[in-house]
């Protein structure tokens, strides 16, 4: 019998593979911009292989691939008569790939996000939201997933209400934040007092999401250590945000000689502002001793990169077997086999 995702986190840290909307997109699958998860039923067979992709790098989880996929996207892009078709076969689509860990059975969560329509000061909104998450959660529950990951909000009172319809279907609750650029919520709560909130309400566990990169989520998620008793989430974007560009709504590439088709880098010129996978490392280890319980990356992440996250964490994946190992490269390797004239050559190649 499979652990849940409560005995997982008390057994030790907990890997959560994130980061498809980007990642699917890159492959080709999806479309920038109205970022909608139309794969689920275009393309499931490259769903599949994503969850799998992920799952076998080292995440615990198979993430249904839902976010965005709520009846205000459907509304936009003018599909709301796909949206419990969508919902539906995402998940079931997460349960078949579960199945087929070798080592255990993957937990199949459910995922509900940030709607962009909440607003603070309008009550029908509010209700607007609350029906959405209520729709989304009731088919997780008739699905079977193993619990709900609930995240990127931005608003704590849109998370509030994300967990309270969590809690309706009884079933446990990841509930993750994003912070934007003014570094608390949008609501005026800091980060650290709406997570405590949260737990308080009931989330299994709290923590933060996307947005920002490891070097400007980490101090955030201090905060949360400190202000929490139970278990915390960290899965940070693989950008090399900073102090003056917090998010990566807004990072810029100075070394760009082209002429962007959109304001920013975001989303599509992203890629020569990455982390690598020892600067992700470096991160995790801090997260780590900071006493995060549930790693993962978010929006951009790959599965080489969660690999090091898990294995970072203590974890090994299904697919360590393929992690770098240079020791047969021709310039770079250490075998003595290898011929001496290539290897004195490596510093000028």
């Amino acid at each position: 019998m499979k652990r849940t995702l409560e005995q997982r986190l008390q057994d030790g840290p907990v890997v959560c593979g994130e980061g498809y909307l980007f990642e699917l997109e890159r492959r080709g699958y999806l479309q920038a911009g109205s970022f909608v998860p139309e794969v689920a039923l275009d393309n499931p067979q490259a769903l599949k292989q994503t969850y799998r992709d992920y799952m076998n790098a080292g995440s615990d989880v198979v993430l249904a691939f839902t976010y965005n996929a709520h009846r205000e996207k459907m509304r936009i892009i003018g599909k709301e008569e796909l949206l419990e078709p969508l919902n539906r076969q995402a998940i079931r689509l997460a349960k078949e790939v579960a199945q087929e860990n070798t080592v255990e059975e993957a937990l199949v969560a459910g995922n509900i996000s940030n709607t962009n329509l909440f607003d603070p000061e309008d009550e029908s909104s509010k209700e607007a939201v609350r029906t959405m998450f209520a729709e989304m959660i009731t088919w997780c529950k008739e699905e079977g997933v193993d619990f709900v990951n609930g995240e990127t909000f931005y608003y704590f009172e849109e998370a509030q209400i994300a967990l309270e319809e969590i809690k309706k279907q009884d079933l446990p609750a990841v509930i993750t934040l994003g912070v934007m650029g003014e570094n608390q919520m949008r609501d005026g709560y800091e980060v650290e007092e709406a997570c405590r909130l949260l737990e308080e309400q009931g989330a299994l566990v709290v923590g933060m999401n996307c947005f920002r990169g490891p070097a400007t989520m980490q101090p955030y998620v201090e905060k949360i250590r400190e202000a929490c008793k139970g278990y915390v989430a960290a899965l940070p974007v693989p950008y090399r945000t900073t102090e003056e560009h917090p998010t990566f709504f807004n990072l810029p590439d100075g070394g760009c000689a082209c002429h962007l088709p959109t304001e920013t880098t975001f989303p599509t010129s992203l890629d020569p502002l990455y982390c690598n996978r020892y600067e992700i490392a470096s991160w995790a280890k801090d997260a780590l001793d900071t006493g995060v319980n549930y790693f993962g990356l978010c929006c951009g992440a790959s599965p080489s990169m969660l690999r090091e996250v898990a294995e970072t964490v203590g974890r090994e994946a299904i697919n360590s077997k393929y992690s770098p190992n240079m020791e047969k490269h021709f310039l770079f390797g250490t075998d003595d086999s290898l011929k001496k004239h290539n290897q004195s050559y490596r510093v000028k190649a």
